[in-house]
């Protein structure tokens, strides 16, 4: 449990969230248009989560090389 809390807190969660959070914000205020909350929201997500999947490919390529 304790590794997991450690994950979600890393630096590149934590700005994921408060983007996700701010955008939510300015969205709603209507501060900005749904397209360019789309638009940003979209970069962010897509930035975190291929981030997430080339770590978690890398770790299984190191994984993979030592069980050989």
């Amino acid at each position: 449990m304790k590794n997991k809390l450690a994950k979600l807190i890393d630096v590149k969660s934590i700005v994921t969230l408060l983007l996700t959070t701010v955008f939510c914000t300015l969205a709603v205020r209507r501060d900005i248009s749904a397209e360019q909350f789309i638009t940003i929201f979209t970069v962010v997500i897509s930035f975190y989560f291929g981030t997430q999947y080339q770590k978690n490919n890398k770790n299984n390529e190191e994984d993979n090389y030592h069980d050989n």
